[in-house]
């Protein structure tokens, strides 16, 4: 039945068959939740609580009528990585665009060149302290890609560190191989050949030691062709491996259709995605998965087409996209305010974005994302108003207490 029973809480489940058009949140008020062996094994209203065997012993705890959530799905993230680009920023202020930096070698050259660098245990000490504050934002779920090394070598160290991370901390790790990322310096001009090396010397080693949960790509006109990315894209689906996909940032590449047609579990960023794009999308049953840190921080002016992705039922997911160059973030509640304040979404829509679409995101919306029976039980107790709160504050909005597989973790 349970080994656990929270008592005198309200929450706010982000399960579809709960939420309407009155309440988008899934709310049920006076609340309890029962969790056995790490999973939610009851959820209702605690006048419905089913009658206990009087010789069952189990812990009761009290939430003190504050608000419970699903722990916050953090599905886009370049946490792992070494080096400083905050002289950037001072450029870009100066004048200098995203594109111009990362073309004089800047941008995300410069961040490989820091990871390659420094040793597999100091990347994990390095990374570790950025998702010691994510986890105190109240991140539960995290994906952490590859993409700040591109050779073999320290591919492998960073998916290693993204493994080592979700062993040692209390936080799922969905781990990413983001192999093209940026065409490394000794594969300058020979972009084809560097693909190749990807798909026949770094992802197959990378597949056998079970690092990768999905490959990712950056589909631009500074980066990587939508020939060039097919390629990889068959070489995953040869492995039986999940895709999701850097489409539509800068330019309309054409990333986002061929993401739709391999069935990819998202494409990100979309500011210049166009309605036929999103009709692809919605076919395919691909999550929109927008950052609207980068858009703050590199001063984009094109706003992803909220009201299309609204009429064709494209799920919205959002994310930190924590990365040196683009978006130095660790607070999705700080994310969830740029996206009420910038893209105009509601605050239902962003509750829901990180955290049962941000499973979704991850093919993991069957165990997260959700307070309901069977899901893991990663919740989080906020002293809030209520869930719209949580997209009201501009960051820094930590949970008082962290449940993570159904056992008190640490806020920090």
């Amino acid at each position: 039945m349970w080994d656990t029973l929270w008592t005198d809480i309200h929450v706010a489940t982000a399960d579809p068959t709960l939420i309407s058009e009155q309440d988008g949140y899934g709310c049920i008020h006076n609340a309890a939740i029962g969790i056995e062996n790490g999973r939610i094994s009851w959820v209702g209203p605690v006048c419905d609580l089913p009658d206990v065997p009087s010789n069952l012993a189990y812990d009761v705890r009290s939430g003190q009528g504050l608000w419970m959530t699903p722990g916050l799905v953090d599905a886009h993230t370049h946490v792992i990585y070494a080096g400083d680009r905050s002289l950037e920023f001072a450029e870009r202020l100066n004048g200098t665009s995203y594109a111009e930096i990362a073309l004089k070698g800047g941008g995300i050259v410069s961040t490989v060149n820091a990871t390659r660098n420094v040793t597999e245990k100091e990347l994990f000490d390095i990374t570790a302290r950025r998702v010691h504050r994510m986890i105190a934002e109240g991140t539960t779920t995290l994906e952490m890609k590859s993409g700040y090394g591109l050779t073999l070598q320290d591919e492998l160290k960073q998916l290693r560190v993204a493994r080592a991370i979700g062993a040692a901390l209390p936080v799922r790790v969905h781990a990413t191989f983001l192999g093209a990322h940026a065409l490394p310096p000794e594969f300058r001009g020979r972009q084809d050949d560097y693909v190749t090396h990807l798909i026949s010397d770094i992802l197959p080693q990378a597949a056998k030691e079970n690092l990768i949960d999905s490959i990712d790509g950056f589909c631009e006109n500074i980066a990587f062709t939508p020939d060039q990315i097919e390629r990889l894209f068959i070489a995953a689906s040869d492995l039986n491996i999940p895709v999701r996909l850097h489409s539509e940032q800068l330019s309309n590449s054409g990333g986002t259709k061929l993401a739709a047609r391999y069935g990819a579990l998202s494409t990100d960023h979309l500011e210049y995605v166009v309605e036929d794009d999103i009709i692809d999308l919605a076919r395919a049953g691909t999550v929109a998965m927008l950052l609207p840190g980068a858009f703050y921080f590199i001063r984009e002016t094109r706003i992803p087409p909220i009201d299309l992705f609204r009429k064709h039922n494209v799920p919205m997911g959002l994310a930190t996209d924590c990365n040196p160059g683009t978006s130095p973030s660790v607070s999705l509640t700080g994310i969830m305010n740029m996206a009420c304040t910038l893209f105009r979404m509601t605050p239902e829509e962003t509750f829901s974005a990180v955290t049962r679409i941000g499973a979704q995101a991850l093919g993991l919306q069957n165990i997260a994302g959700t307070l309901a029976a069977g899901q893991v039980a990663d919740m989080l107790l906020w002293d809030i108003t209520g869930p719209h709160e949580l997209s009201y504050w501009i960051g820094g909005r930590r949970p008082i207490h962290r449940i993570f597989d159904g056992k008190l973790a640490p806020v920090v």
